[in-house]
């Protein structure tokens, strides 16, 4: 990850890092441009997500799962069986 000084956008060094939140963190740097110096603190946040991650698509099956009843769980099980056999 780069980061640019907001003052003279040369190159900036991330000396430390503050996680504030899982998904916020204060970021510590410091221009390289040794005529600028100038120290300051950037925000790294979590914006959003394009791709969810398959930890949360394999809860989202449970939960759904979990919903059914027993009858229709079998089937939707039965019918992934039959689906794989043929790969």
């Amino acid at each position: 990850m780069q980061v640019n000084c907001t003052e003279c956008g040369n190159k900036a060094i991330i000396t430390s890092r503050q996680a504030l939140d899982p998904k916020l963190a204060n970021l510590y740097c410091v221009c390289k441009n040794a005529e600028c110096g100038h120290s300051f603190v950037m925000n790294l946040a979590f914006s959003h997500t394009l791709s969810p991650s398959s930890f949360q698509a394999k809860k989202m099956m449970v939960e759904m799962l979990r919903g059914m009843d027993r009858a229709e769980q079998l089937e939707l099980l039965a019918q992934a069986r039959n689906d794989m056999s043929v790969i």
